[in-house]
């Protein structure tokens, strides 16, 4: 069975971090930031970032209505941070006008952890992995609520925000509101590679 080609949306945020995970566990990564290069890829990566700029730059692209079209037709896309806001369909907290490219049945709460100085990491259990993982919070949303459709895979188990749902999955969408690309554990993006080869 060939590699699946797995693109990573490029216009902003941790795009090379997420092609290496990618690409150390077998599959063929690459930026995308065109239609073309959206319409080769088997998957795709909306990495951290602003998801109001990203927003933006996809319209500037004109990537916001293939990727909406794409989604529709059950593209398999792991969220991560900004992305998990990016594929939200509501979002609390929305900046003035904020678009989304939707798919995702959950509300999610924008900077819900609180500013840049709020960020902070540590073990995190997430469904279908057999050890924590080492999750990095940065400026990040969570989930506030969750349609019937939808797994919740990971809940914070500590601290002021116990019990907030962080990682989840709804058939080809998979979503976490930390960073799975930050060091070198690349477990998250081998059970969204699992996800896409389910397909």
């Amino acid at each position: 069975m060939p590699s699946p080609r797995i693109g990573v949306l490029a216009l902003q945020g941790d795009v090379v971090d997420h092609v290496r995970a990618l690409r150390a566990l077998g599959a063929e990564a690459t930026g995308v930031r065109r239609v073309a290069e959206l319409a080769a890829v088997d998957a795709l990566v909306v990495p951290g970032g602003e998801s109001t700029t990203m927003i933006r730059l996809a319209r500037v692209f004109d990537l916001l209505g293939p990727l909406r079209e794409r989604i529709a037709e059950g593209l398999p896309v792991l969220g991560t941070c900004a992305g998990m806001i990016m594929l939200a369909d509501r979002v609390e907290d929305a900046a003035p006008g904020q678009e989304t490219l939707g798919g995702l049945h959950v509300t999610v709460r924008r900077n819900a952890f609180g500013r840049q100085v709020d960020s902070f990491e540590g073990p995190l259990d997430v469904a279908g992995l057999d050890s924590p993982v080492h999750a990095v919070f940065i400026r990040a949303p969570w989930v506030e609520a969750v349609d019937d459709d939808v797994e919740v895979l990971a809940r914070v188990a500590h601290g002021p925000a116990v019990g907030r749902i962080v990682a989840v999955r709804q058939g080809p969408l998979m979503a976490t509101s930390f960073h799975p690309e930050v060091g070198e554990d690349t477990r998250i993006h081998g059970l969204f590679l699992d996800l896409v080869q389910e397909r």
